[in-house]
This record gives C-alpha cells, sequence and structure tokens, in this order.
C-alpha cells in the first residue's frame, strides 16, 4: 500500500510502499499524535524502516492496495 508523508519544513513528500495493513498505519498515526509514541515509523516492503518525529508530521495520506500490472497491455 503507498504510503505518503508530508514533513513540516521539508519541500518533499515521503513516498513508501507499505506493507502494513492501512489500520495499522492509521494506529501508528494516531499514537504518534495523540504524544503515546514521539516517533512515526514505517517498514516499507524492503524492510526499511522510516522514522518521522510526531512533532513534524504535517500529514499522512494512506493509499488504495494496488495491484502491480504486467505487461503492456492497456485497459
Amino acid at each position: 500500500m503507498e504510503v505518503k508523508i508530508g514533513v513540516q519544513n521539508a519541500p518533499r513528500e515521503i513516498v513508501i510502499e507499505s506493507t502494513q495493513s492501512a489500520d495499522e498505519v492509521e494506529s501508528a498515526v494516531a499514537k504518534a499524535l495523540e504524544g503515546t509514541s514521539k516517533l512515526f515509523s514505517l517498514t516499507d516492503e524492503h524492510g526499511r524502516r522510516v522514522i518521522v518525529p510526531a512533532e513534524r508530521l504535517a500529514y499522512v495520506e494512506i493509499g488504495e492496495q494496488a495491484a502491480r500490472k504486467v505487461g503492456f497491455g492497456t485497459l
């Protein structure tokens, strides 16, 4: 699932493909924003971890689970 993370005072957003579900990502965002966790972290599909200080989160956009297209056909 594609997750876009906006960081305050950063010109570009962070875009990762995560294996976590939408509910898991939403739970991590909620914990970061309510102060339970000082860091917001996600793991991408290659096992790399992205960590953002919770106080610097501008927005988190959770995308739909997209199926990978194979071939050259157009639909």
